[in-house]
């Protein structure tokens, strides 16, 4: 369990068990909506130890195998993404910054690239691998900048991230056109989708997930602290290189899981960090689980609809997140408090 410095207050409590509430209706809404005839009921059944639905052999295919499977990885790879936007805009003092909007996921990506055409890689161990050496590089970059460029306009940032992004999926693009086969395996997977995710991929990737989350938490109180300012933060005794360390660590592992199961997907982090910080705008603690929730949330409700939307096809979520996420980041900055970002300085 989660230990606070201070109690949650009411209202944050309500809004705990509010998602928590919804969580689990979209949760059942994921097991029943997808492929086959199946739905609410027979899933429901089929849970609860039914005889005639445990031996119903295609029922339990669907699940175990399609949704069940999915829909775990929606729940890593939203907290994921969330958590890992929620440390990055600490560390660089940044309202704005997510793994997608700062390059770290075409980082991912790029490293991905590297592993299927040098390396041949198939695994999901070769994908987490590859694709954390990717972020990796993204991650030092972005925070190198962050340091340079300090408070003084966190636009140049996310414009520092663009072109961030187009280099390296300028670089992924040259390497995979040379190769037809990795252009194959690569080109559905880089739309963003959960429906190829796997029972086995998402018990492997878990513990890795806990890993970077148990290095999150560690962080919390003095990334809290460093918000005050790196001169203030070293007054208190804290060791501000050291923290950033931990935060390029953990947004790595963060975002090298999600990307290794679903492929790059964006702005969940930024809209489930911004959410996060409306519900607690100060500590870093209550902010990640916030963050953790709205991310599991978005993901989850985004990834029913893109099975929805199309029937009997579907939409990959990552194009669908894309249509949604950026009029509402367009939104936030032109309504919000980040409307003096406009100006770069």
């Amino acid at each position: 369990m989660v230990k606070f410095a201070t109690p949650l207050p009411a209202q944050q409590w309500a809004v705990l068990a509010s998602g928590a509430a919804l969580l689990t209706v979209l949760l059942m809404l994921s097991l029943a909506t997808g492929a086959g005839v199946y739905g609410a009921s027979e899933v429901l059944g089929y849970f609860r130890g039914d005889a005639a639905l445990l031996a119903d052999d295609k029922l339990a295919m669907i699940i175990n195998t399609l949704r069940l499977p999915r829909t775990l990885a929606a729940l890593v790879v939203g907290a994921s993404l969330a958590i890992a936007a929620s440390l990055l805009q600490s560390a660089t003092r940044n309202p704005l910054a997510e793994p997608g909007l700062l390059g770290v996921n075409a980082g991912a990506v790029m490293g991905l690239v590297v592993g299927l055409i040098y390396f041949g890689i198939e695994s999901t161990q070769g994908y987490l691998l590859w694709s954390s050496a990717g972020a990796l590089l993204g991650n030092l970059i972005v925070l190198g900048i962050g340091l340079m460029l300090g408070q003084a306009s966190p636009l140049k940032l996310i414009l520092a991230g663009v072109a961030l992004s187009a280099v390296f999926g300028g670089l992924s693009n040259y390497l995979l056109l040379a190769n037809q086969t990795a252009l194959e395996q690569f080109r559905f997977w880089n739309l963003g989708s959960l429906s190829a995710s796997e029972l086995d991929a998402v018990r492997l990737i878990t513990p890795v997930v806990l890993v970077a989350l148990a290095l999150a938490v560690m962080l919390c109180r003095q990334l809290t602290l460093m918000q005050m300012g790196d001169a203030q933060a070293k007054s208190l005794g804290i060791h501000t290189t050291r923290v950033r360390i931990g935060v390029l660590v953990a947004s790595t592992l963060f975002t090298a899981c999600a990307i290794s199961l679903a492929g790059p997907i964006g702005f969940v982090g930024f809209l489930a960090a911004y959410c996060a910080r409306l519900v607690e705008p100060v500590k870093l603690m209550p902010q990640m689980l916030f963050s953790a929730l709205f991310g599991m949330l978005f993901l989850l409700a985004a990834d029913i609809l893109a099975r929805w939307a199309i029937q009997p096809f579907e939409m990959p979520v990552g194009t669908l997140l894309a249509v949604i996420g950026a009029p509402a980041l367009i939104a936030i900055v032109l309504r919000g408090g980040f409307r003096s970002l406009l100006t770069v300085k």
